[in-house]
């Protein structure tokens, strides 16, 4: 009785060896059919790749990932080079959809190649995509700013400062946005930025065309007011002799003779040569002589004796004046 349990015994723990045997073999020819396919999946990527066709790489490499890593440690190093390849692929996408002009495409494909690329520890893309979607944003806005897409151009020059707040070309051209939609204090704001961030001159410029144009604006709509204002303060960001004309015609307009008589009197030093320079100049010799100061009269009536439209006024006046 003793033997026949024994024996039982042997031949119940030899079913369970031959099972587990035969279980480790099918394990063994499962997981090298598995590495096998994902080998073969692997290659069809790398060839695809080589051929310029990403988004069949791609495809490849993620399932060849997927593969690998049931694979075990014999797929160690096949999932590591999946992982290296995919984040590069999928920036190289990227790149195609932005060079198609596919912006936001292309900005979107960007953030998903960056976010799988630090998955997946590959610092290279990370810093590429740093460096490229600043300029992506800028082509874009700037594409956006042409077209006359006023709205779409300032969020997209905003979404570039946000990355880069210090840009002043940016800075700038979101300045010009903002004029062209009418929207002066914003305006304004983004082009002193600019101005601050290295674009000083184009900022300035940039800031005195746009009062001149409010100035000209309010002048045509008797605000004359506003105008002399805006005139005077297009003048202190770049001279100009036509800010002074419109400031001098403004206050002039407004009664206001001793502000009309400074702005043409600077207009006369930054423009003494411009063709309205004479008729300023009759202007001046004009009010000087109502507010009764004859030495400045008869300086400016001197000054337009040598143009014919002045010439027979000016010396009677100069005449009427020395007695």
């Amino acid at each position: 009785m003793e033997l026949n349990k024994r024996r039982l015994n042997f031949i119940v723990m030899k079913k369970i060896l031959l099972i587990v045997a035969a279980v480790l073999a099918g394990a063994v020819a499962v997981s090298a059919q598995d590495m096998a396919q994902a080998t073969e999946t692997y290659n069809n990527g790398a060839m695809a790749l080589q051929a310029g066709n990403d988004a069949e790489a791609l495809e490849n490499f993620k399932s060849a990932l997927t593969m690998a890593e049931a694979c075990g440690e014999e797929g160690a190093e096949m999932v590591n080079n999946c992982k290296e390849y995919i984040p590069k692929i999928m920036f190289s996408i990227a790149k195609e959809s932005i060079k198609g002009g596919n912006y936001d495409k292309g900005l979107a494909e960007i953030d998903a190649a960056v976010a799988q690329a630090k998955e997946y520890g590959v610092t290279e893309v990370v810093d590429d995509a740093e460096d490229l979607k600043p300029q992506v944003l800028m082509n874009k806005a700037n594409d956006l700013l042409k077209s006359k897409n006023l709205d779409g151009a300032i969020a997209a020059y905003n979404d570039l400062l946000a990355l880069n707040p210090a840009n002043g070309t940016a800075q700038l051209r979101l300045g010009m946005a903002y004029a062209q939609k009418g929207d002066i204090a914003s305006a304004e704001t983004a082009y002193l930025a600019a101005v601050a961030n290295g674009q000083e001159k184009a900022g300035k410029k940039q800031l005195a065309n746009m009062y001149l144009k409010v100035a000209q604006a309010a002048l045509k709509g008797q605000k004359y007011a506003d105008a002399y204002d805006a005139a005077m303060k297009s003048n202190s960001f770049v001279e100009s002799g036509n800010a002074l004309y419109f400031a001098g015609m403004s206050a002039q307009k407004l009664g206001q003779d001793a502000k009309a008589n400074e702005a043409f009197e600077q207009f006369l030093t930054v423009a003494p040569n411009d063709k309205k320079a004479d008729d300023i100049r009759c202007t001046l010799a004009v009010s000087y002589q109502k507010a009764g100061n004859k030495a400045k009269a008869v300086e400016y009536y001197q000054k337009i004796l040598t143009n014919p439209k002045y010439a027979e006024v000016a010396k009677a006046q100069i005449a009427a004046l020395g007695n």
